[in-house]
This record gives C-alpha cells, sequence and structure tokens, in this order.
C-alpha cells in the first residue's frame, strides 16, 4: 500500500464515519478497523490477530477504540449529521491516522514475515565444528600429554594429541614425533606454532576436594563443567547418571556455537602426576602422589581444542584496529545470546575466560570457555533465589553486575542474570580497545556503587557507534541496559547496515527488510564460495541473520538512530 493510497482510504473512511453515524457504535467500529488491517495483500488473505504486531502498537489499538467511545458519548452522530468544520476536521484527521497507522502496521508485518523466513533459512545452517569427527577415546591413556598451558583456581590445562585421530594434512603428526615433541620442552607458544599443529587438542584436569572418587560423584558435583559438553561427549553409559548439579537441577547442555568452547571428551580418570605437577600445585595432588596433598584419587577430564592464548595474553601483545576490536566485542555478544536463548549464564567472563585464535584473515576469533561458575537451570529462567549469602552468586567479584552484587539475600529474593554478562562484555570492551578495565584496581570502580558518569572515556579512535554500545551495557539499571541480542543487532546495523539508517528520522522497516534480504543473498554466496564462509565475518552475519527478531532489530535501529542525534546535537551546541 502507497502512502497516497493509505492517506486516501484514511480520508474516506473518516468521511463515511462522519456521514453515516457510524460512531453510534464504537465496538462495530473497532471491530471494522481490525477486520481491514488484518487483510493482507491484493488477493484478501487473512492473518492471525496480533501474531506480528509490534507491542508499541497497543497504544495505538487502544486510543482508537478509547476516542470512538468518547466520541460517542459526547453526542456526536447523528445529531451533528450536518457537521461543522470544526468536527469535519476532526473527522478528517481521525481518518488519516487510521490510514498511516494502516500502513505502519502492514509495513510491520511484511517485514516481521521477511525476518522469520530470514531466520528459518539461516537455522538450518549448522555451525562447523573445528574437529569433526571426533573419533578419540574415553580414557587417559588415549591422549599424549604435553606440556602445561593454563592453570586457574580449580583445573589446570595441558595440550594434548589423539596419535590415533585422523588430523588434516598440515597438522598430521605420527606418535613417535608427538613424543619427540614433547621430550624438546617446547614451550614457547604463538599464534602458528608448531606446538599447536603437534598438540591440536587441551585437556582440562579439575582439582578434586571433596567430591570423592566415584565416578558418579564427581559428575554430579563438577556437572557445571559439562553446559558446553557434545552430545557425544560422555560414554553412553555416563550418560545415564543423573547429573544433580550445584543448584540441585539437572544442568543445560546448550549447542555448538562458533564463539563458545565445546567439549569433546568427558571422562573420569585416576589422577596421574603431570609435568610441573609438584612445584606448580602440590596441594591438590592425591596423598599417593604428595604425602601433605589434601586431594582425591580420581578426577574430572575434559578434552577440548588447544586454542593459541587467551584474550587477555593477546591483548597484552597486540592492539586491535577499529574494525577488529568492534568485531571482537561483537563475538562477545553473539556468545552470551547464545548462552541466554538457551537458559545459561556464564557468571564468570573475564579476558582470562575467553580463549583467542585468528581466522584465515587474520581476524581474531574469540570462544568462551570456563564453566564451572556458570547458572544452567533446566527452567531457563536465568533467575536464582537469594535467600542467604551462602548462595554463591557467580566468579569473579570486580565483575558481576550492579543488579547482583547490590542484591540483598532475603526471603523471596531473587536475583536476575538476564543481562548480567551482558554487563561484563561491557567492561571487557575496555581492554579490547587497550584501555584498563574499569572495575580492576588500576582503575578502581566498583560495581556496586559507581555511578554512570564516572566511566572513563574510551579512546577517541573508538567508532561512535561502538562507544554507545559499550556506555549502554554498562547502565547500571539493567531494565535500561539493552539485552545482549539488542546490542549485538546494533553492531551489527554499524558494521554491515550503515545505508540502510541513512537518512532516517524514524525506525521504518522497510528500508532495513531490503537490506536483510541482501545480506542474505551475500551472505549464503559466501557460505557456497568455500573458506570464506569459515571467517569470522561470516559467522557472524550468519549467527545474525539466524536470530532475526522483528521487536529486536527496531530496538537496535532505534538505540543508533537516537545515539546519532545525540552526537549531532552535542556538535551543533558546541
Amino acid at each position: 500500500m502507497s502512502v497516497k493510497h493509505a492517506i486516501s482510504r484514511g480520508l474516506e473512511l473518516g468521511r463515511s464515519v462522519f456521514q453515516l453515524g457510524l460512531l453510534k457504535s464504537g465496538g462495530r467500529l473497532v471491530a471494522k478497523l481490525r477486520a481491514d488491517r488484518l487483510r493482507v495483500g491484493p488477493s484478501g488473505r487473512t492473518a492471525q490477530p496480533q501474531t506480528f504486531l509490534p507491542s508499541r502498537y497497543r497504544y495505538y489499538r487502544t486510543s482508537l477504540k478509547g476516542l470512538a467511545a468518547q466520541l460517542q458519548s459526547a453526542g456526536f452522530g447523528r445529531r451533528f449529521g450536518g457537521g461543522s468544520p470544526r468536527n469535519r476536521a476532526v473527522f478528517l484527521a481521525f481518518g488519516l491516522g487510521v490510514g498511516l497507522i494502516e500502513q505502519q502496521l502492514e509495513e510491520d508485518r511484511e517485514s516481521a514475515a521477511t525476518c522469520q523466513e530470514i531466520q528459518a533459512v539461516f537455522r538450518k545452517k549448522r555451525f562447523q565444528s573445528p574437529l569433526k569427527p571426533f573419533t578419540s577415546g574415553y580414557k587417559l591413556e588415549d591422549y599424549v600429554i604435553g606440556n602445561q598451558i593454563g592453570k586457574g583456581s580449580n583445573a589446570a590445562v595441558y595440550e594434548a594429541a589423539a596419535p590415533f585421530a585422523v588430523f588434516p594434512k598440515d597438522g598430521g603428526s605420527s606418535l613417535v614425533q608427538l613424543r619427540e615433541d614433547e621430550d624438546e620442552g617446547e614451550t614457547a607458544r604463538s599464534l602458528t606454532c608448531c606446538s599447536l599443529r603437534n598438540f591440536p587438542l587441551a585437556v582440562k584436569m579439575m582439582w578434586n576436594f571433596g567430591a570423592g572418587s566415584s565416578s558418579e560423584e564427581i559428575l554430579k558435583s563438577m556437572s557445571q563443567e559439562l553446559v558446553p559438553a557434545g552430545p557425544l561427549a560422555l560414554k553412553q553409559e555416563k550418560e545415564q547418571i543423573t547429573l544433580d548439579g550445584y543448584f540441585g537441577v539437572v544442568p543445560k547442555r546448550v549447542s555448538a556455537h562458533p564463539n563458545m568452547i565445546r567439549v569433546y571428551r568427558a571422562f573420569t580418570a585416576d589422577v596421574p602426576l603431570l609435568p610441573g605437577a609438584r612445584e606448580e600445585y602440590p596441594d591438590v595432588l592425591p596423598a599417593r602422589l604428595n604425602p601433605a596433598g589434601l586431594g582425591n584419587n580420581r578426577t574430572l577430564f575434559l578434552v577440548m581444542k588447544n586454542y593459541p592464548c587467551t584474550l587477555r595474553q593477546y591483548l597484552e601483545e597486540s592492539t586491535p584496529g577499529r574494525r577488529q576490536g568492534a568485531l571482537m566485542v561483537l563475538q562477545l555478544l553473539e556468545g552470551v545470546d547464545h548462552l541466554c536463548r538457551q537458559g545459561v549464564a556464564h557468571r564468570d567472563l573475564k579476558s582470562d575466560n575467553v580463549l583467542l585464535e585468528l581466522d584465515s584473515d587474520g581476524c581474531p576469533r574469540l570462544v568462551i570457555t570456563d564453566f564451572g561458575c556458570c547458572l544452567a537451570q533446566s527452567d531457563s529462567s536465568l533467575q536464582l533465589p537469594f535467600n542467604s549469602m551462602w548462595v554463591n552468586r557467580g566468579g569473579n567479584a570486580s565483575l558481576m553486575a550492579p543488579e547482583v552484587t547490590t542484591a540483598v539475600p532475603g526471603c523471596g529474593v531473587v536475583i536476575d542474570y538476564g543481562k548480567a554478562d551482558a554487563w561484563a562484555v561491557g567492561a571487557i570492551s575496555y581492554e579490547i580497545f587497550g584501555q584498563d578495565n574499569p572495575f580492576y584496581r588500576a582503575v578502581g570502580l566498583e560495581s556496586r556503587s559507581y555511578q554512570e558518569k564516572q566511566l572513563p572515556p574510551l579512546p577517541s579512535g573508538v567508532p561512535a557507534d561502538v562507544q554507545l554500545v559499550i556506555r549502554l551495557l554498562l547502565r547500571r539499571n539493567p531494565s535500561k541496559r539493552p539485552s545482549a541480542r539488542v546490542a549485538a543487532n546494533m553492531l551489527h546495523l554499524s558494521l554491515w547496515g550503515r545505508k540502510a539508517l541513512a537518512n532516517q528520522d524514524s525506525v521504518g522497516m522497510r528500508k532495513l527488510a531490503d537490506w536483510l534480504l541482501c545480506q542474505s543473498a551475500v551472505v549464503l554466496l559466501k557460505g557456497c564460495s568455500g573458506p570464506g564462509g569459515n571467517t569470522v565475518e561470516a559467522e557472524l552475519q550468519r549467527s545474525f541473520l539466524s536470530n532475526l527478531d522483528l521487536e529486536d532489530l527496531r530496538t537496535a535501529a532505534g538505540f543508533l538512530l537516537y545515539g546519532r542525534e545525540q552526537r549531532q546535537a552535542c556538535i551543533l551546541s558546541a
């Protein structure tokens, strides 16, 4: 429907309302308007009521009904059939408004339908897993263990290889070669080091203090670590074990995503004496390996892909450019959104818990890891009853969102983690752009008490839209903070959809829908043309298109347009 046709139809409806006195029944008028609004296109096909209608238009529906009732009760109708110029103007304006609203609602229905069709196409596309098919065993003896590559508060990580697994030609090694490399004691690791080629896997050995030594007790106690586990990670008989997690419910398993670690194998075994164990973590060893050790004899082992470094290590050596930095923040938001959609809150996001590798274009690919503190309840509520100070609120206290760190325990108190991880992404973004994290000691802000005006400025080279996203993510009030999905959409629009938002005074969806269709075609062509479909940018675009939602997209566009208006106003006032 063209604007001209919409106005004409609205004016005609307004005149007919006035001339025929249809306002005697306000309910009948509203029924007629709703019936007309539900007609889609020339075929007259009817749609389901309110299926695609955004909530923002509830005001208009209510207002039209209320206006009809007010006009009726005010004595309009036949009594004023002659009609003064003022009354005619009221009806003409009424009809004009109805026509314009009809046009907007029809555009929204078409745009929402477009979003759903695109989403359906890209949800059929499965993200590629780095090492598949993974055919290695469920015993520690099935792996060659190399040097220690990481250590945290509850585990140590070692490079590893499965000598009988099938690897690409450029990364294949024999068992003899692997052992020779291990004997050489190679410790240097870079983004392209040969250690990664020889040891493409990483084995994480959990530290077991109080979980006992039976497989059942270990799996129950450490079940949060299994949240990113693949469908074949546990041996079939182990899958039968009821994994009552830390919170008393069966933890969720999340599906694969490019920005989330994947656990290929999980099994229990006796704790071995690995390289550096007596020097690095003597206290957690069992008594058979260290008489003064406090650990149990068996523990949980997780087999994952070996990544070159953590995000923190990478940022110590490199400073991303403007576009790379934006892509890195966007990857974290996509990973957090993927978790939120599946009812998981990480609760320990920090640069040490993000792994990194480079794609074929040299762009950093970020992967969220270490789920030991996550909230993964089966009801997907992301809400935790907080009736006692003994309830675990998560990991790193410095990067707890304000609504988490300020919560006071009590009867009926619930902590909502729905936007807590998104807040942590905002804080980590400072590190990505070369600044100190404002909530670490160097700057000294506390999430419990900081004011938004106290946040340090980002470097001037950071794109204005990215700065806006970071500021919004660090809002204290979660109800005023965008979700990870909306924030990710803002960056998608800023990176790839700037023309769709150009010269718009409002968030019209027709231009955005056209852009989405073009973007879908480009991404599908990239995916069919070979290696280009596996780059970070291609993965991000597929993730965006597979999670399209009309209201989230409108909200993101609205934030961006508002931010640009504010910047223009500041420039003019200066």
